[in-house]
């Protein structure tokens, strides 16, 4: 009987440990990882195109000037006015040299689809970009760019779908709806594709938002 005891015991162990691992596989049964705060002084690359280099304001107005003077962080606009998704990839080695940054904020996207170029391409170069980023050191911020429709001939834009893809698949936050609110609005445009001085304004306001529910910038 004792024996008997014994292995009941060792049988209702095992099956025990095999219940929780199962359950650490259950989709939602494992805690995301955190983002780390990101502290002021330390260096911030954002790297994109003309909505990032600050087409249709002054560089001065342009997004990575005021999320700078938001957040104490020292942010190097990277936009870079036509870039695809290839060429940003393609400079962003020298930049992650130069720089070292603590994060990368990745905008990127809106020059393919306007050349109608191969989304798949796009997704790639994008999936690249921030895997070399975080192969950096650096963390990751995703921020969605409008894709093009029927809807966004319209005025009714929408993130196209990669983006979020790509951020639950890479595992890193995700800036939605900030460019495709802006850009839909006339009063915050320069022009049909470019920001003016509020439309940036108001792409901060939702940036530093993001940053600070993900954990990135420490709420003051």
């Amino acid at each position: 009987m004792p024996q008997r005891r014994h292995l009941l015991g060792r049988l209702g162990a095992a099956a025990l440990a095999g219940l929780g691992a199962t359950a650490l596989a259950l989709p939602g049964c494992s805690k995301k990882p955190s983002a780390q705060a990101i502290p002021a002084g330390a260096t911030v690359l954002a790297l994109g195109d003309s909505l990032t280099s600050g087409v249709g304001a002054t560089p001065g107005t342009a997004y990575p000037a005021l999320l700078e003077a938001r957040t104490g962080w020292k942010v190097v606009n990277a936009g870079v006015s036509g870039n695809t998704s290839a060429q940003a990839l393609e400079r962003l080695p020298a930049l992650l040299q130069t720089h070292q940054p603590a994060l990368v904020i990745v905008s990127i996207g809106g020059n393919d689809f306007l050349r109608r170029m191969s989304a798949e391409g796009t997704r790639t170069n994008i999936r690249q970009i921030c895997e070399q980023a975080r192969a950096s050191g650096a963390q990751v911020l995703l921020v969605a760019v409008p894709g093009l429709s029927l809807m966004a001939a319209a005025g009714h834009l929408s993130d196209h779908e990669m983006y979020a893809e790509l951020a639950k698949s890479l595992k890193i936050p995700l800036h939605a709806d900030g460019w495709s609110a802006v850009l839909a609005d006339a009063s915050l445009r320069a022009d049909s594709v470019h920001a003016n001085a509020a439309g940036y304004a108001r792409f901060t306001e939702g940036l530093v938002d993001t940053l600070q529910r993900t954990g990135l910038l420490p709420k003051r």
